[in-house]
C-alpha cells in the first residue's frame, strides 16, 4: 500500500491459473502481457524479476565438426549437427569457441523483450532483474553446469535432465543476446540500483527505529529489524546482490520526474 497506490494500475502477468487465483485484491491478473496500446497513455513499466532466466532456451555445443544442438532422448543427451543460420549465429556469438564449449541460445527471452518493448512504446521502460553474463562468449569459457542451474524444494537441484518435471531449470541471461534486440540503456548491479533508489536511507531509518524500540519489541521494532535483514540479503554479493538490473527506456530521469510531477498516472505490468 504505497502512498502512490492510487496513481497506479497494477497488472500481474502469470501463466498459471492457480497462481493467478492467489493474487491479492486491487490488481489485474492475466496470462499474457497487454497488447500494444492496451494500457493507454504512459508512462508504462514492464517489470520482470527473475523471469528471463526461467524462460526455455536451447543449448549448443562446439564439436570438432562445428556447432551441434544438445537434445535429450531416452538414452540421455544427444548431439544434432547445426547448419545454416543457427551455426552461423553460434560462431558469431563465440568466434573462438573451444571444442566441448557450450552456450545457450535464448531466442524466447529475446522474443519476450521484443514484445515488452512494444507494450511500453516510447514513453515507458522495461526493467529486468536477473542473473546475467555480459556475453555468450563468457558463458562458453565456464562449465555449462555453472550457468544452467536447477532448483527444487527451495534448494539447488540435480543434473538438468534428471527428474523431469520435478525441478526448475534456469539459465543465466546472456546480455549480448538481448542487446541484439535493443541494447539496454542501463546495466548495473542490484546493489547500485537499490542504493540509487534510497535503500541506504531505508536501512538507516530501520536501525533508528530498532534502537529506539528494541526494548519494547512491538511490531514497529520487528518490522525495522526485518528491513535491515532483508536489505542485507538483497545486497549480498554471494546471493541476490549478484543480480544485474537491465533497463530499456528512451527518456532521461529528469523528463520522467517532470512527467510524474505533472500528475500523469503510471501503469505497471509485472
Amino acid at each position: 500500500a504505497p502512498a502512490c497506490a492510487g496513481a497506479l494500475r497494477l497488472v500481474l502477468v502469470e501463466l498459471s491459473p492457480a497462481l493467478r487465483a492467489s493474487h491479492p485484491d486491487g490488481v489485474e491478473s492475466r496470462g499474457a502481457l497487454p497488447a500494444p496500446g492496451e494500457m493507454g497513455d504512459g508512462p508504462i513499466v514492464v517489470l520482470a524479476n527473475e523471469l528471463l532466466d526461467n524462460i526455455p532456451f536451447r543449448l549448443a555445443e562446439r564439436t570438432v565438426a562445428g556447432w551441434a544442438e544438445v537434445t535429450v532422448g531416452s538414452a540421455g543427451e544427444m548431439l544434432a549437427p547445426m547448419a545454416g543460420a543457427d551455426a552461423e549465429r553460434c560462431t558469431r556469438l563465440v568466434p573462438d569457441g573451444a571444442v566441448g564449449a557450450r552456450i545457450p541460445l535464448q531466442d524466447r527471452a529475446a522474443a519476450w523483450l521484443t514484445e515488452a518493448l512494444t507494450v511500453v512504446s516510447d514513453h515507458g521502460r522495461v526493467v529486468v532483474f536477473d542473473y546475467t553474463s555480459p556475453t555468450t562468449a563468457a558463458l562458453a569459457e565456464r562449465p555449462w553446469t555453472d550457468w544452467v542451474r536447477t532448483y527444487a524444494a527451495h534448494g539447488r537441484g540435480g543434473h538438468p535432465i534428471e527428474r523431469p518435471g520435478e525441478q526448475d531449470v534456469t539459465c543465466e541471461v546472456a546480455v549480448d543476446q538481448l542487446a541484439a534486440v535493443r541494447p539496454p540503456a542501463r546495466n548495473r548491479s542490484q546493489v547500485e540500483f537499490l542504493r540509487a533508489h534510497g535503500l541506504d536511507g531505508l536501512v538507516a531509518d530501520g536501525r533508528r527505529i530498532w534502537t529506539e524500540r528494541s526494548g519494547i519489541g512491538d511490531l514497529a521494532a520487528i518490522g525495522a529489524r526485518s528491513r535491515i535483514g532483508e536489505a542485507a540479503a538483497l545486497t549480498d554479493p554471494a546471493g541476490l546482490g549478484a543480480f544485474r538490473v537491465l533497463e530499456w527506456h528512451d527518456e532521461d530521469q529528469a523528463s520522467i520526474r517532470r512527467r510524474f510531477a505533472g500528475g500523469q498516472p503510471a501503469r505497471f505490468a509485472l
